[in-house]
């Protein structure tokens, strides 16, 4: 089932999100997500009119995904930048399918035109994803993350909603 996110998925969510901070380059981000990170991201997302959702499988918290802005400013407004996670054991039963999918419909639904997936070069089963759902892959950005050591690139994969 995939729903609306509230405050109270935000251990779940932490749950899901922190080990892929730190043991993965999946995001270039190192520093672990708070309870109170994500309780306000779902709030200010859910304001601003962008969807958080989450995935359950048999009444567990299984992934979520979310898209806010790509870039700051009015030229931008049409353009939103997704994140999306499963859980491991999630992983291949069609919970990220049907979570893309849903959070496509509703930024399709609030006027955005296009969705872009920034994906860490390094994971090669993100982009394959992202080909399997009609992303096409736009632009490389060569080192512009760094973690555990290493210069890591960016794949963006954008696809339009419209």
């Amino acid at each position: 089932m995939i729903r609306d996110a509230t405050a109270a998925d935000a251990p779940a969510i932490a749950a899901i999100w922190n080990p892929v901070i730190r043991d993965t380059t999946i995001t270039f981000n190192a520093v672990e997500k708070t309870l109170d990170d994500i309780t306000t991201m779902i709030a200010t997302r859910q304001a601003d009119g962008h969807a958080v959702l989450v995935a359950e499988r048999a009444g567990t918290v299984a992934g979520f995904a979310t898209y806010a802005q790509f870039r700051p400013g009015v030229g931008y407004a049409r353009a939103m930048e997704h994140t999306i996670l499963l859980s491991p054991a999630a992983q291949g039963a069609g919970l990220g399918r049907a979570l893309l999918l849903s959070l496509e419909a509703r930024a399709r639904t609030a006027g955005s035109a296009t969705l872009i997936g920034g994906v860490s070069a390094e994971n090669t089963a993100g982009r394959a994803f992202h080909t399997r759902m009609g992303y096409t892959q736009v632009a490389i950005l060569q080192r512009v993350g760094f973690k555990f050591g290493r210069a890591l690139d960016l794949v963006l994969m954008q696809k339009f909603l419209s």
